[in-house]
């Protein structure tokens, strides 16, 4: 018996300190990565504004292979979206605003997990040939310590995928 008690002390003792040491850490997570695209900034945002164009470059527009997508009409622009049901998750995909100078910003709201604000903001670059970019996603995490320890890990976990796609997106708007 006093063995279970100080188990079940010990569990206590360790999940208040655990929450407690959570609370260092930032209530929100921040995923960025920048580059330059050698293509006009109406080329870029084509790409980024259609979110039927988003499967050839972007790492979440299919993210079960058994799901099924169904895109609004039209699939680009302010209010545009598209929603995904299949055997792992489901969710929907949707355009907050979008300006051709400017670039998008978006909600990717997915089952169980938190929502997802996201932007992939454009600049031309001081000759006008080429477009930087910058693709931010940012994620409310609340209290719970799993949830911080996922963020503390955010920029390992899709860091490498948004490099990725910023490297398909710069291919297929410079033609190679």
């Amino acid at each position: 018996m006093r063995f279970i008690k100080l188990v079940l002390i010990s569990v206590i003792v360790f999940g208040c300190m655990a929450f407690l040491i959570s609370l260092v850490f930032p209530s929100t997570a921040v995923v960025e990565r920048t580059g330059v695209i050698q293509a006009p900034i109406d080329t870029v945002y084509a790409h980024v504004s259609n979110l039927k164009a988003w499967g050839q470059w972007n790492p979440w527009t299919r993210p079960d292979t058994t799901a099924t997508l169904v895109f609004s009409d039209p699939s680009y622009g302010a209010g545009a979206s598209y929603s995904w049901s299949g055997k792992e998750n489901s969710g929907k995909v949707t355009i907050l605003d979008s300006e051709p100078e400017k670039g998008v910003h978006y909600l990717m709201d997915i089952k169980n997990i938190r929502p997802v604000h996201g932007g992939i903001e454009l600049k031309r670059t001081a000759d006008g040939k080429a477009t930087a970019i910058f693709w931010h996603m940012e994620i409310k995490l609340g209290l719970l310590p799993w949830w911080k320890l996922r963020g503390f890990m955010a920029d390992r976990i899709y860091g490498p995928a948004m490099d990725s796609s910023l490297t398909k997106l710069s291919r297929i708007c410079e033609g190679k």
